[in-house]
């Protein structure tokens, strides 16, 4: 209790300039925690992919779709347990602005797949009995105030035309990571309007989602079933479902790296700060700290005095700066509405922003406590801060 009561009083004994070296810390500690959590957002599409979904797409691009004559001859693929498909819609709610993710999909076997989609039986029950029928996750509701039995209009831009569905269902993430940002329909819908209006069109899918239960067989199962298709019309590229969203990720790639760098940069430009605030203090307290190793204190108390202090300072702006880094997610996770679907602070981001404020406590401390602890007493006792 002496030695933090001590600490304390050394901390703020320049009230202005520890003021300032916290308020830089927090600022940093924030931010660093900002950046880290949008890398984390960018990934976790990625995070929560299931090892035992392959996602099976055009070889040439997801632009190109497969046949759905395709299905009958994925499910006989040794090792595939169940197969369904999606299509991209792309439409338009209300304006341009209002972006987010609708999927034309096989519902049923869509939902077996998907199991961390949460939705009541009964809700579950009236999507597959309403062929015009739509579920959408708990944020996507919450953005627009949907409820279960509202008319949603959405305006097709790859299918042309407004399209009308009926809410019935919303369905909650298994875990933190789930994207409850989307919107999900039956692709039989579409696909029998586009058969009467434009029949070639009819009767193609994005991608097959293929079930399987050997994981550790990934990579042969997706061998088998591109060897299905080679030489084919429409040659397939089959990739666990990790792969396919890294392949999104990979496109800004170098952003990514850019961001990840910035964020250390941060915290390096603050633990120079810091170590300049700690030669500050020890050198004027030179003749102070040559005192008490005149009157027997060991140079590691010496030691241990600066390096508390350090801490101290830099835990206390760390600490202020987590507790700002999590109203400052939630507000930017509002304005991005569903341009990242998940945007959390995780873990181990909290944990990487409290390491790094340690770090930045111990390093700042490290070369004016080594000059401190090798003082000369007279010299020291002669210096005038």
């Amino acid at each position: 209790m002496f030695l933090l009561k001590l600490l304390l009083l050394n901390a703020f004994r320049h009230k202005l300039r520890t003021a300032l070296t916290i308020v830089g810390l927090v600022v940093a500690v924030c931010a660093f925690g900002l950046l880290r959590t949008l890398i984390d957002a960018w990934y976790a599409g990625v995070a929560a992919s299931s090892s035992t979904r392959l996602i099976t797409r055009s070889s040439v691009s997801l632009t190109f779709p497969l046949p759905l004559s395709y299905a009958q001859r994925l499910k006989a693929v040794d090792g595939v347990t169940t197969i369904s498909w999606a299509n991209w819609f792309g439409g338009v709610y209300q304006t341009e602005r209002n972006f987010f993710p609708q999927f034309a999909v096989e519902p049923a076997s869509y939902l077996k797949l998907y199991p961390e989609y949460v939705l009541s039986d009964d809700e579950k029950q009236a999507f597959l009995r309403d062929r015009q029928g739509a579920i959408v996750g708990r944020k996507l509701a919450r953005t627009y105030g949907w409820k279960v039995g509202d008319q949603i209009p959405i305006r097709g831009t790859i299918y042309s035309g407004t399209w009308n569905f009926t809410l019935r269902g919303i369905w909650d993430g298994a875990e933190a990571r789930t994207d409850e940002n989307q919107m999900l329909f039956h692709w039989q819908y579409i696909n029998e309007t586009l058969r009467k209006k434009y029949g070639p069109r009819a009767d193609f899918v994005g991608v097959y989602v293929l079930g399987i239960d050997q994981p550790h067989n990934a990579a042969l199962i997706s061998q088998r079933v591109d060897a299905q298709f080679k030489n084919s019309a429409a040659e397939t590229l089959t990739e666990t479902e990790a792969a396919f969203q890294l392949s999104f990720v990979s496109m800004s790639e170098a952003i990514l790296a850019a961001i990840e760098a910035v964020s250390y940069i941060i915290i390096v430009i603050i633990m120079a700060v810091m170590a300049n605030t700690m030669t500050m203090t020890a050198r004027e307290r030179m003749a102070e700290y040559a005192t008490l190793k005149a009157l027997g204190f060991s140079p590691g108390f010496v030691v241990r005095l600066l390096f508390g202090e350090s801490l101290l300072i830099a835990l206390i702006g760390g600490g202020l700066g987590l507790a700002l880094t999590f109203p400052a997610v939630a507000a930017i996770a509002g304005a991005l509405g569903s341009f990242l679907p998940v945007f959390k602070v995780q873990p181990a981001t909290v944990a990487m922003q409290i390491g790094a404020a340690a770090i930045v406590g111990t390093v700042a401390a490290a070369w004016p406590a080594w000059r401190m602890s090798r003082i000369d007493i007279v010299q020291g006792l002669r210096h005038i801060g």
